[in-house]
């Protein structure tokens, strides 16, 4: 039977939502708008009812793209944005201080061509100012109905439970997947223990586990992966050998290997929704197509074996980005 819709801050959503920042960023060359624009639209015909997006992603572009498609489907969407990340030519770095909090919002809310955003994150843990401040500043948000719930994104169980105590959060955001385990050290815990929805981006291991990368050397000059450490020559053969098996699994049982890795997420915990993010309409179609499909638990324990913090060579970033990370790491 399919796999049920899972809440978000009250919200039955679809268990698999579409992280959009693939259209403005990251991995290589983008779309055009209106491609972009109508893979949004479609994503919203065929059931996809929870978009993610953040005003880092194409620094306004992303959202610009997300406003516009949902002109007269407003209501059909569960709308996420962040904030607290900012890039300006060199220059890098968090801020979420209360005022630059609204100022953000208001930015977005502008972009976004709406009144009001459903879950609003901070992007990243802003070291300078204290959690209690920031979500203090979102709390007035959302007594302002500009925000309908309080988000935080790669932060730890207790940077949760220190914003928890000043007002519910409605989601965490963090990356989870077979290949990336850091979740599992608290944060998992912790979200269940507060009814906190965990939100997975990158559930398809940055499309390794989607069939998507065989050669990192043939990935697109401005791609992301190419500065990751466990898509680096001395890495990557270890890594490739255990995507073949992770491959062969998916073979095995009937599905693609991205339909594997999203059921094995979403087999972790009836807390967990995810958001795997596409540049194309038919991978938009692919990960949602077998939902009638639940992975038995021999097979997720399978793939728990094979795919874990022990097998995967390199760590999932670069070293210069881990001191913005807040997330528990494994020593």
């Amino acid at each position: 039977m399919p796999i049920k819709p899972r809440p978000i801050n009250g919200r039955l959503t679809n268990p698999v939502g579409l992280g959009c920042m693939s259209l403005s960023w990251a991995y290589g060359n983008r779309p055009s708008d209106e491609d972009g624009i109508h893979l949004l639209q479609r994503a919203i015909d065929i059931g996809y009812d929870h978009f993610d997006t953040a005003r880092l992603y194409g620094l306004g572009h992303n959202e610009t793209q997300v406003g516009t498609a949902l002109q007269g489907r407003r209501d059909k969407v569960f709308l996420a944005s962040k904030m607290g990340l900012f890039a300006s030519g060199e220059k890098r770095g968090a801020d979420c201080h209360p005022d630059t909090i609204r100022s953000e919002l208001e930015v977005s809310l502008k972009l976004l061509q709406t009144d009001h955003i459903d879950l609003y994150y901070m992007h990243r843990r802003d070291f300078a100012v204290p959690i209690e401040d920031s979500v203090g500043a979102m709390a007035d948000l959302v007594k302002e109905g500009k925000i309908g719930a309080i988000g935080l994104s790669e932060m730890s169980a207790e940077t949760l439970r220190k914003a928890a105590a000043v007002h519910p959060i409605a989601a965490m955001q963090t990356e989870y997947s077979p290949w990336t385990r850091q979740a599992e050290i608290a944060v998992l815990e912790a979200c269940r223990d507060l009814g906190t929805t965990f939100v997975a981006f990158s559930p398809v291991g940055r499309g390794v586990l989607a069939g998507g990368v065989t050669d990192p050397a043939a990935l697109e000059e401005k791609d992301i992966r190419r500065t990751m450490p466990r898509f680096m020559d001395d890495n990557w053969p270890r890594n490739f050998a255990l995507i073949e098996q992770f491959n062969a699994i998916a073979a095995r049982e009937g599905v693609t290997p991205a339909q594997l890795s999203l059921a094995w997420v979403l087999s972790r915990g009836d807390h967990i929704v995810t958001i795997p993010g596409t540049g194309k309409i038919a991978h938009l179609e692919e990960n949602i197509a077998r939902w009638d499909w639940e992975i038995p638990v021999a097979v997720a324990a399978e793939v728990d074996a094979l795919i874990n913090q022990q097998t995967v060579a390199g760590h999932r970033y670069a070293g210069a980005i881990l001191p913005t990370i807040d997330t528990e790491d494994f020593v």
